[in-house]
């Protein structure tokens, strides 16, 4: 394959992969993807992110407080801001909602989130938004906060093809995962193929999700050919093609030269 790939969202510094991030960037490079995106879950384990971004050069990260996580600190719009500043950070996030892990009163949620978002309009960078059942508040708020201003990207995306167009309308790209290659995801196959190539990422939210014929094992950025692989099928066109698309869209949206 001539074009190259890029994994849209990982997490390389997990102690799963970090051990042997040399291993995994060599790996990913020999397997065609050029690029990879090293995502911020927590302020506790940010260094870490960008330690990652500063190793390697054709490593990237964000900053922000996924959803999941409680924090004993919670940052606010400048303190966000300013460690969007850092060298190599190319967006906020990852930031949304998720009502599956958590049950109770989620205020706290989506507070974190309307501060993310006023956070990325305030430093003119991206979000990485996760939604996990979730999706009416998510976009609700992502309309009042004019999250559409700055843009981003849903990741790991398994909504309806509903929520994929409101995502869409407000100047988001739908990234897909190794999800998309399980026997079972019928129904987000045939959202990915309404979906503009134009508008797409492909990702591997690694460690996690293995895309088949890996399922069940450590995902690593190099499996995001399997994801890639699958969306040539679904759209029928060359897997150079999605390759060439979604590294086009990627550099474009992260303002990557």
């Amino acid at each position: 394959m001539h074009q190259t790939l890029i994994d849209s969202h990982c997490h390389i510094n997990f102690p799963e992969l970090a051990a042997r991030a040399d291993d995994v960037i060599t790996r990913m490079t020999e397997n065609g993807v050029s690029h990879a995106l090293c995502i911020g879950v927590n302020l506790r384990d940010l260094p870490q992110v960008l330690a990652m971004a500063q190793r390697f050069s054709n490593v990237y990260a964000t900053v922000g407080v996924h959803p999941d996580h409680r924090e004993d600190h919670e940052p606010g719009m400048e303190e966000l801001v300013a460690l969007a500043g850092q060298p190599k950070v190319v967006a906020i996030g990852e930031t949304g909602l998720d009502y599956f892990h958590l049950k109770g009163d989620l205020g706290w949620q989506r507070e974190r989130f309307r501060t993310h978002v006023r956070a990325a309009k305030a430093c003119a960078k991206p979000l990485v938004i996760h939604t996990r059942e979730a999706a009416a508040d998510t976009l609700r708020i992502m309309e009042e906060e004019g999250a559409a201003d700055v843009g981003g990207v849903m990741h790991c995306f398994t909504e309806s093809w509903e929520v994929a167009q409101a995502a869409l309308a407000m100047n988001f790209h739908i990234s897909f995962s190794g999800i998309l290659t399980f026997k079972n995801a019928v129904a987000l196959r045939e959202v990915a193929a309404k979906v503009p190539l134009e508008r797409m990422l492909v990702e591997t939210d690694s460690p996690y999700l293995a895309p088949h014929p890996h399922r069940g094992k450590t995902n690593e950025p190099a499996f995001v050919k399997y994801v890639a692989e699958e969306v040539a099928r679904l759209k029928g066109v060359s897997l150079e093609q999605v390759a060439r698309v979604t590294t086009e869209n990627f550099l474009r949206l992260f303002k990557i030269q």
